[in-house]
């Protein structure tokens, strides 16, 4: 049965695209002011990212673990507040509020970090450091072994450059008793610094989740099918994936050559280990989505298509070409989660080349599957992503974080696909986003999600991510840039549609 309690829509925005003096969106006064917008517009989700570490070329989907937060986005207020930081405005003046400059953020940001972290340790009221000390407790199953990584990968960088955890030394990388006893000595502050970012993470991200629910909005977050091999999860628990007797993935995950890729995509991430998972009913899994289950009301499961068969590229091969399918867990793992968890509110990413065993398992568990308008008009009238096709239990976008702006869309799109989008959406360039926008609200998906680039008419220079190329992640928006007219305008077509209460159709046109 599906999760999706009435309709609604919402709009897609990582946190780090929001504004903020220290250059980078994060869990601020930006993000309430946000949800705040939100609930005025008649939006009850808020869609994001993984919030998981940032990883190579600064992407979200590529961490160093599937539990942990991100630093990025702990915001220094709270922190100043405690009186555990003192941060000079004016350093942080030079950042830029239009694009999160990571190679100058991050280094800034992680210095204040371990300002704050040296405050909490030096004077922090008792209160807290009981707060601190429940929170090291009850995620103890993930957040040891990951603050130990990541003191050993610090030690590791300052002394030799980047090493993935393979080339560690012997005993480390093998997780003897011995090594990892006196790893945990040798790195005793570093390791209390990591649990203390990620408690200062969790109390803030629950702060943010407080204040969405108490004006009726609901989170969704990101879940990515893999994990990068230089990782906290691949290294505490390698017997979970297919490496060889150094740790060396065997194989890798990708995509097969398309229409798009002669050669495919190769991603590189390790492959799990699907039967050594099912002996112990898919622990690992399941404690990762309660985990996230524990941040957001919804998740959207990444590549979903992997669950039924992934595309297994041997790691030596250069290119996706010589791969093959191999079955996924399928029904089992679900049942498993479900047996435990509940009610599983998930989206299942089920774009790309989808086969019946993908829908059957989908549609098993009654998840909706995802609908992008933008890929709607490269075909005919019967393309499952118009409109006029929808299905009531699925979640229908005008574009993803992988997508351009719609604006950017029309103005790059091939002439074909503009005159049919043209004529289906009864509009020029000037008014494309906004038509998308309407034709995607009053379509039958129980759940509509608009970038709030398309709710802004931005064009392609404002696009958050293009796949296959640096320098991505970056795009931030001003409060200036939002003025009072999208908002008003989002919220009387939401009420009008049946995603928000009829009351704002009035109240909007007096505001």
């Amino acid at each position: 049965m599906t999760a999706i309690d009435r309709r609604r829509s919402g709009i897609l925005l990582h946190p780090t695209s929001l504004p903020g003096p220290h250059g980078s969106g994060d869990f601020g006064p930006s993000a309430f002011h946000f949800i705040d917008w939100l609930a005025s517009a008649g939006q009850s989700l808020w869609q994001m990212l993984p919030l998981n570490p940032i990883g190579p070329g600064n992407s979200p989907y590529a961490s160093v673990s599937a539990f942990a937060g991100s630093p990025l986005l702990v915001a220094l207020e709270p922190l100043i507040d405690r009186g555990w930081l003192e941060v000079d405005a004016g350093e942080a003046a030079g950042f830029s509020d239009r694009r999160v400059e990571f190679d100058r953020v991050a280094g800034w940001r992680m210095a204040r970090l371990r300002e704050a972290a040296h405050g909490f340790f030096a004077r922090a009221e008792a209160a807290d450091r009981d707060d601190f000390a429940a929170f090291c407790n009850a995620q103890a199953h993930w957040l040891d072994d990951y603050a130990l990584f990541m003191a050993v990968d610090e030690a590791v960088r300052a002394a030799s450059g980047f090493m993935p955890w393979t080339k560690w030394e012997a005993g480390l990388a093998r997780r003897t008793p011995r090594a990892l006893a006196e790893a945990h000595r040798r790195h005793a502050d570093a390791v209390d610094f990591w649990r203390f970012v990620q408690w200062c993470f969790d109390a803030q991200w629950h702060a943010v989740r407080r204040h969405a629910d108490e004006r009726g909005v609901l989170l969704v977050g990101d879940l990515p099918i893999f994990v990068a091999h230089h990782s906290a999860d691949c290294w505490t628990r390698p017997d979970l994936y297919l490496l060889d007797e150094q740790f060396e993935p065997t194989v890798v995950a990708g995509v097969p050559p398309d229409y798009f890729s002669a050669t495919g995509q190769r991603w590189g991430n390790p492959l799990y280990d699907w039967a050594a998972m099912q002996r112990d009913n898919y622990a690992w899994w399941i404690a990762r989505v309660r985990r996230q289950l524990e941040l957001a009301d919804w998740l959207r499961i990444d590549h979903f298509r992997g669950f039924a068969g992934c595309w297994e590229i041997p790691a030596a091969n250069p290119t996706a070409v010589e791969g093959r399918w191999v079955p996924g867990p399928g029904a089992d793992l679900f049942d498993q989660m479900q047996r435990v968890l509940g009610r599983l509110p998930l989206i299942a990413e089920d774009l790309g080349v989808i086969t019946p065993d993908v829908v059957a398992l989908r549609d098993r568990f009654g998840l909706p599957g995802m609908r992008i308008l933008q890929f709607g008009f490269d075909a005919d009238a019967a393309h499952a992503f118009l409109p006029h096709n929808y299905v009531a239990n699925s979640c229908a976008y005008t574009g993803t974080h992988d997508n351009d702006t719609f604006l950017g869309w029309w103005r790059t799109a091939p002439a074909h696909e503009r005159e049919f989008a043209a004529v289906y959406l009864n509009c020029d360039e000037a008014g494309a986003a906004w038509a998308a926008i309407n034709a995607v609200s009053r379509s039958v998906a129980g759940l509509a999600v608009f970038p709030l680039q398309d709710v802004l008419g931005l064009d392609g220079s404002h696009r958050m991510n293009t796949p296959g190329r640096e320098q991505c992640w970056t795009w931030r928006f001003g409060w200036e840039m939002v003025g009072s007219e999208p908002g008003r305008r989002l919220a009387r077509l939401s009420a009008a549609t049946g995603r928000a209460p009829l009351a704002l159709l009035n109240a909007a046109a007096a505001s």
